[in-house]
Order: C-alpha cells, then sequence, then structure tokens
C-alpha cells in the first residue's frame, strides 16, 4: 500500500501545482489576440503526442548532476533532483500540463465577453474581473483540469520510471510496483492493485461528469 499512498501524494501535488501555473497559462491563450499563440498552444499540448520515454529522457538529462535544473537543486539543497519524490513531481507536472491547461482554457473562453466588458466599464482590473467573474463561473473546467490532472498523474508510469527509477517509499509508485509484481509474475497481487487503481479511476471520471452536469444544470435553470 505505501506505493498506492505515494501515487495519491504525487497526484495530489501535481493537481495543485498545475492549477496555480495552468490557470495563467489558460487565461492567456484564451483572450490573447496574438497571432502567434499557435505556438505555445502546440507546446502545451505536446506531451498528449509526445512518448513519455522521450519526455522522461529530456527531464533525466536536465535534472541531471549536469542538467541545468539538477545543478540549481544542488546548488539551493544540496544534493541531486533525479531519482527523488520532487524530481518526479516536476516530470509530471510537465507530462499532465496540457490535462489542466486544455479544461480550464475551454472553459475560459465560454465566459460571456458582454460580462468582461461590464466589469472593465465598471473599472475592475483584470485580477478582480477573473477572480470575481470569470473564476466563478469557469468552476467545471477548475473540477475537470484537477480531477484529470490527479487521474493522470496517478497513472503515469513512463515519465516515472525513466525519472524517478524504482526505490521503495521513495518513487516507488503503483503503476510501477503492479509492473515489478508482473514482472515477478505475481499475478494475483498485480491484479488486485491494478482492480484498485481501475476502481478509482472510474470515481474520479464519475465525480467529473457528475459535478460537471449538476452545475451546468443548475445554471441552466
Amino acid at each position: 500500500m505505501t506505493s498506492l499512498w505515494l501515487s495519491f501524494e504525487l497526484a495530489g501535488c501535481v493537481a495543485v501545482i498545475l492549477l496555480l501555473i495552468g490557470a495563467p497559462v489558460a487565461y492567456w491563450l484564451a483572450y490573447s489576440t496574438w497571432r502567434g499563440k499557435f505556438v505555445l498552444e502546440s507546446i502545451v499540448a505536446l506531451p498528449l503526442v509526445l512518448p513519455p520515454t522521450v519526455l522522461g529522457f529530456y527531464a533525466l538529462l536536465a535534472m541531471g548532476p549536469r542538467g541545468p535544473l539538477g545543478k540549481l537543486w544542488g546548488a539551493l539543497f544540496g544534493h541531486g533532483l533525479a531519482f527523488t519524490f520532487a524530481g518526479l513531481v516536476i516530470a509530471s507536472v510537465l507530462y499532465s500540463f496540457p490535462f489542466a491547461v486544455q479544461p480550464l482554457m475551454v472553459s475560459f473562453e465560454t465566459v460571456d465577453r458582454n460580462l468582461l466588458n461590464a466589469s472593465a466599464t465598471l473599472g475592475a482590473g483584470r485580477w478582480r474581473t477573473f477572480r470575481r467573474i470569470i473564476l466563478p463561473l469557469s468552476f467545471p473546467g477548475v473540477v475537470t483540469a484537477l480531477v484529470l490532472s490527479f487521474a493522470h498523474t496517478l497513472g503515469e508510469f513512463g515519465v516515472v520510471l525513466m525519472v524517478g527509477g524504482n526505490l521503495a517509499g521513495v518513487t516507488r509508485t503503483v503503476s510501477i510496483d503492479i509492473y515489478d509484481r508482473v514482472q515477478s509474475l505475481e499475478y494475483a497481487q498485480a491484479n488486485e492493485q491494478a482492480l484498485l487503481l481501475l476502481a478509482i479511476s472510474f470515481v474520479v471520471l464519475c465525480l467529473v461528469y457528475g459535478i460537471n452536469r449538476r452545475v451546468w444544470t443548475i445554471s441552466w435553470k
């Protein structure tokens, strides 16, 4: 069960971080009129099509003792970044980034522009408009971003294995533990963990669809 709790901890950290850094990016993508913003959109969506091992490989190089992140981390904290929980968090944030940004961006774009214009006319700044109008009206997107980021991180394998290795109690997540048990021909134990992960993923998705349906139903009433 240690690997499962480690996965929950990792997924929770990543989901919160992605909401904090993904919201400004999604806001800019939703309301920017710059013609070249498709470049940033492509960068954000890149993890959707990039093999996890490729992303994990370059993340590992960046976090290694000779990489820029590894050197900076070593100078600040006195130890390496690769094969640590902190390294897993950074790599997972990169890998799950589009799962947070895209739902937020879609929700921000659906907000009535007349409300934003009225807010500006009344003298409200961008931050106040975002906090009082855009964010409350984008609640379904916020929930979707949080839950999808959590669920995607919970089941990731390739990036975690490349960056974190397989250190018990440190970087061995539940997906890696399942793989280890299959390799050891412990199919019964692997099946138990796989079914548990399947059930958790199903409940998470039910939560997303249920909350969104309820929110939109209430709003239409």
